[in-house]
């Protein structure tokens, strides 16, 4: 497995993951694709100057679909995307796939199946492959039921995992990597600590409630050889203190890792 985080393209941020003996940066657009769009060899010239690969890329939140279909400036903004991620020579694009409320469970899955099919056909092209994130932000295809109907039919689909929110929906993450682990293709660490029932705070990861070595067996299992991404998420944890939580989960996870996997890049 490697070890990288999630960042954005300033120079720094490529700087810090290399003094950190990081092995990529994730870099997550969300309402910042224009940005990144307009960016991308910039982003490129860092990324091979500091011998900092981009890991993934990902956008998070946005409407895919509507009652009337696919959401064609959608659609045409993630295409756009997949080619800078080609560019970058990263193989990893992270999407996601909106509830539409009027519609019935089997309309939405038919939609984003849609959906996927169209964006998997042209990652083949570029050499990048599609994730779907299990963040509830905006995406419905998070769980057991949608992954059995829509990754059962949609076999070239995978899944960026992040066992926080199958923690805060009060599901079994350790299940869901036994069952699904094989079609992971980018994982996130990010701490999570549920308090009577209610969900507390994002500490770094490995000062959490996550069974991360648990998980981490779950996945050596699997086979997985692929990215575990810190993603720093707490309002608590910022500046100086922040920094400090990240260094921790750093070591932390290096303690987990196997021996010929730990070494820094």
């Amino acid at each position: 497995m490697k070890l990288g985080r999630i960042a954005w393209f300033e120079e720094n941020d490529f700087r810090s993951a290399k003094e950190r003996g990081m092995a990529f940066i994730e870099i997550d657009v969300n309402d910042r694709a224009q940005e990144f769009l307009d960016n991308v060899e910039t982003i490129r010239e860092r990324s091979l100057r500091y011998e900092m690969p981009v890991g993934a890329v990902g956008r998070w939140g946005s409407d895919r679909i509507c009652k009337d279909g696919i959401r064609e400036e959608e659609l045409e903004l993630e295409y756009k995307l997949i080619d800078a991620a080609s560019l970058l020579e990263c193989g990893v694009y992270i999407t996601g796939c909106n509830k539409v409320e009027e519609l019935s469970y089997y309309e939405n899955c038919t939609l984003a199946i849609s959906y996927f099919e169209k964006l998997i056909a042209y990652g083949k092209e570029k050499g990048v492959k599609i994730a779907v994130y299990n963040c509830r932000w905006n995406n419905f295809v998070c769980d057991p039921m949608a992954y059995t109907l829509i990754m059962g039919y949609l076999k070239d689909l995978y899944i960026k995992y992040d066992p926080s929110h199958c923690i805060c929906a009060g599901g079994d993450y350790l299940q869901e990597a036994r069952d699904w682990g094989d079609r992971f293709l980018h994982v996130h660490l990010k701490g999570t600590l549920i308090i009577n029932g209610e969900h507390y705070d994002d500490p770094p990861a490995g000062m959490d409630q996550t069974n991360w070595g648990a998980f981490l067996a779950i996945l050596y299992a699997k086979g997985y050889d692929k990215g575990l991404s810190i993603e720093p998420h707490s309002a608590n944890w910022t500046g100086e203190l922040g920094e400090k939580g990240i260094d921790y989960t750093i070591q932390y996870f290096r303690n987990l890792m196997l021996k010929d996997e730990r070494a820094e890049r």
